[in-house]
């Protein structure tokens, strides 16, 4: 299975995951972003029932191994056609201090990384700070030689791309990696913990609680992409409601609600909504929203059997 790009109504292309810098606040927000979405050709059992069109709200991400974005793939396997819209942009914070704390690991007990945007944060200071060939040669042992905790697969495959053995992958949630930390760490060194502006207090408050210290550094924050509502109009224009819609954050729920409500009409009541984990569920309840499904881990394969069940008579 291939990606095509839907551009038939998009201006010209923009790689949609890349962020903004404090150097580069004032890119120009008049632009649309990348759709990906796999179309009904390419979706495997075609012969079968129509296909179901779902909507999920992030960022289109290429699998190394294979081109393609794997949550796309996943929902191909059950027959079932993805279109992929970001909901979220990045602005870098704090660069040189934190560029300042990573050259230093001797005054730190490990590395925390709940996001992926974390670890580019990291990549960004090695460059800005001309770091990279201290990082190779020195920084970057100094660093393995303690832990370095992370949530999530996606997380854990940046951390390893800049040369970190991660761990705690499996942990699928800031609540579960915290549990782990605690029982595990024993140092009496502070964790480095770079994180964005509205990170949860879950991790910070469980570590203080058991008395691991932890130090944490506000390198990014998040604000909504500005091609939400262009691409969203372009979406419902085009394939009209989705059987299902996928957030996956609660600030990506906050951003494109209201979109959603206006352009679904009385058909929102059509839509599955699910949620990527516990986290965002309960966002979506609190917005009063009907919760079909949650992924039982945030991975491809368990989000796209969480769809598929949900789109069944019975419900997961």
């Amino acid at each position: 299975m291939t990606f095509t790009l839907d551009s038939s109504s998009l201006s010209p292309r923009t790689r949609s995951s890349r962020a903004l810098t404090k150097d580069h606040p004032q890119r120009p927000l008049n632009f649309t972003p990348e759709i990906q979405r796999a179309t009904a050709e390419e979706v495997p059992y075609k012969d079968g029932p129509a296909t179901m069109k779902v909507l999920l709200l992030k960022d289109p991400k290429e699998d190394d191994d294979r081109g393609q974005d794997p949550y796309i793939r996943e929902l191909g396997l059950y027959g079932l056609e993805a279109t992929l819209i970001p909901v979220l942009s990045f602005e870098f914070l704090s660069l040189p201090s934190f560029s300042e704390k990573l050259s230093h690991p001797e005054g730190y007990g490990g590395l925390i990384f709940t996001s992926p945007r974390a670890v580019e944060a990291v990549k960004l200071c090695l460059e800005k700070a001309n770091k990279t060939e201290a990082w190779e040669t020195s920084l970057k042992e100094k660093w393995n030689s303690k832990s370095v905790y992370v949530v999530g697969n996606a997380t854990a495959s940046l951390v390893s791309k800049i040369g970190l053995d991660p761990e705690g992958e499996n942990c699928g949630n800031a609540e579960k990696l915290a549990e782990y930390i605690c029982s595990r760490e024993s140092s009496a060194l502070p964790l480095l913990f770079p994180c964005g502006n509205l990170k949860r207090e879950t991790l910070p408050r469980m570590l203080k609680d058991k008395g691991v210290p932890m130090e944490s550094i506000t390198v990014y924050q998040t604000i909504p992409h500005p091609g939400i509502q262009g691409n969203l109009n372009s979406y419902y224009s085009q394939q009209g409601i989705p059987a299902s819609i996928t957030f996956f954050s609660p600030s990506g729920l906050s951003y494109s609600l209201k979109h959603i409500q206006e352009l679904s009409g009385d058909s929102i009541d059509q839509i599955k909504f699910v949620a990527i984990g516990p986290t965002t569920a309960r966002a979506l309840a609190a917005q009063g929203l009907p919760v079909s499904c949650t992924a039982e881990s945030p991975t491809p394969r368990a989000l796209a059997a969480g769809i598929r069940t949900a789109l069944q008579p019975h419900r997961c």
